[in-house]
């Protein structure tokens, strides 16, 4: 039997001991093998949908960019007695490459019908630093890519039956929040690109939702701006008084990847503490 792998939680005064126990998840038996493809997975939130999706007993592909991270969870999970996921190292801003490593993970696992577009870079820029390269390198890092997975797995999708594709969108945007203007901007052009596809592809059976996390306590965001400040700010402004972790948002997408949410689309589900 596979040893449970846990959520990789910082100890902080104020977590729930439940919430540091991946067995608490729910296990959803229509995941059992069903073939996943997540983009940015070695890292926060990405690697612990990894993780969980790897503990439902499902196939998974992912791509990042960062090898000693992702070959480290891959062994970590192999070690722990799950399936080692297929790990690709990949640029999602090259979409010939991200399409080929779609295609390589379906020749390798089985057709893809779960999709998740995890990747993105939420870097901080002035808006009067902004140059006509750097934005469409922000929109190619945090926008692009997305839509052109779901062309590349849609037709696959359709060839089973029917697949969950699960986009990331941001709260960043919803709370007016600046100094970073193409992020915003990517992350609620996604938004729409969700609710327009889930009518293209709703016939064919093919879901379409976004999830919004709040502010993820992720070790990236730990360690560049999670400031005692901060975190009174944060949660003063969540109507849950706990910091929110990517074992929170890794369990709403294995909902909607899961046949559980089948009625499902063209819906934004939040994970935020009650925030936004």
């Amino acid at each position: 039997m596979p040893v449970p792998i846990n959520p990789v939680i910082p100890v902080q005064a104020g977590v729930k001991a439940s919430m540091t126990m991946t067995d608490t998840a729910a296990i959803y038996p229509s995941l059992r093998d069903r073939v996943v493809f997540i983009t940015g997975g070695a890292s926060g939130i990405g690697a612990e949908e990894v993780t969980q999706f790897a503990r439902q007993g499902a196939r998974v592909a992912f791509v990042d960019i960062a090898d000693a991270p992702a070959l480290a969870l891959c062994t970590r999970l192999r070690e722990a007695g799950y399936q080692e996921p297929f790990y690709q190292p990949c640029d999602i801003t090259d979409i010939a490459a991200l399409q080929a490593a779609i295609a390589a993970a379906a020749a390798r696992l089985g057709p893809i019908t779960v999709l998740v577009n995890n990747a993105a870079n939420d870097q901080r820029h002035q808006w009067e630093d902004v140059t006509p390269a750097y934005w469409d390198e922000r929109m190619a890092t945090n926008l692009r890519h997305q839509f052109f997975a779901i062309q590349t797995v849609a037709p696959m999708m359709k060839a089973a039956g029917g697949g969950s594709i699960v986009n990331f969108g941001s709260i960043s945007w919803h709370n007016n929040q600046g100094g970073m203007p193409a992020y915003t901007t990517a992350k609620a052009a996604i938004e729409g690109l969700s609710k327009g596809m889930a009518r293209d592809l709703g016939p064919d059976g093919i879901r379409v939702n976004t999830v919004i996390p709040g502010w993820i306590m992720t070790q990236r965001q730990i360690d560049l701006w999670l400031t005692p400040d901060a975190e009174a700010t944060l949660l003063r402004m969540q109507c849950l008084k706990e910091k929110v972790y990517p074992i929170d948002v890794a369990r709403m997408v294995l909902w909607l990847a899961s046949d559980d949410s089948r009625m499902c689309s063209a819906q934004l589900w939040v994970v935020d503490g009650g925030r936004m």
